[in-house]
């Protein structure tokens, strides 16, 4: 029993991260928590609604390469599982890269441009809020807040009928769905009624507006998906690059 433990104490929290890393890769994004919102005043005093991303602890679990993998990528981890709730192949993973089990593990893919800064970086090494700077455009993905069973009007935006001179109950109603005798049927991929939210879904070119070293958090501009305490992947913004 003890030979089948051994794998996964290093990830239970016994292990030590190495220091992070200085080293800014390009194409390199990070892993992170949604906090919430809130609002910062500029040089001009004008109030920026911004949302707070909690990027701590990043933990490089894997450095994939050409040679060895057919293609450049950087794995990290973030967040803490109980090590009950990870299964040994996983466990097995973290022991080898000496970090600590995370809850979120994620790879981004560089391009060949992008594997020089490669040299920096470390199995075990942590990443954190150097990864950005202020001024810098981010894309950022994660998970809709789920609404339920919707009706066709909300869940599609559509128009509905006016609520005034004798419109009775079709006021939100989807209208006829239906075809003629021929074919008698509705066809496929009918927008209906159904469920809505809980997808994952990317903001492209979001503005960092102000970086927290301390608190390795990062202020974007605008809103993110997700609910509070969800989790995002933060990348270099695609269309900027």
């Amino acid at each position: 029993m003890a030979d089948a433990k051994s794998p996964a104490e290093p990830a239970t929290g016994s292990a030590s991260t190495t220091s992070a890393s200085t080293a800014r890769v390009p194409g390199l994004g990070l892993l992170g928590r949604k906090v919430g919102m809130t609002r910062i005043f500029n040089d001009d005093g004008e109030s920026v609604a911004v949302t707070v991303l909690e990027v701590s602890d990043n933990r490089v679990t894997q450095i994939k390469t050409a040679e060895t993998d057919g293609y450049m990528a950087v794995q990290l981890a973030h967040g803490v599982r109980k090590p009950s709730r990870i299964c040994k192949p996983q466990a097995g993973h973290f022991a080898k890269a000496g970090v600590q089990g995370g809850s979120a593990l994620r790879e981004f893919r560089l391009k060949e441009s992008e594997t020089a800064a490669l040299s920096d970086l470390k199995v075990g090494i942590a990443l954190g809020v150097g990864q950005f700077e202020v001024g810098q455009k981010v894309d950022v993905t994660g998970v809709t807040i789920g609404k339920g069973f919707s009706g066709a009007i909300k869940r599609h935006h559509f128009s509905s009928n006016r609520a005034s001179h004798g419109n009775s109950v079709s006021t939100n109603a989807p209208g006829s769905i239906g075809m003629r005798q021929d074919p008698g049927r509705v066809m496929p991929g009918k927008r209906m009624a159904g469920h809505l939210g809980d997808v994952r879904r990317t903001t492209h070119n979001l503005v960092i507006a102000r970086i927290d070293a301390q608190r390795q958090l990062l202020l974007v501009r605008g809103a993110v998906p997700g609910a509070r305490g969800g989790s995002v992947i933060v990348r270099p913004a695609v269309k900027a690059r």
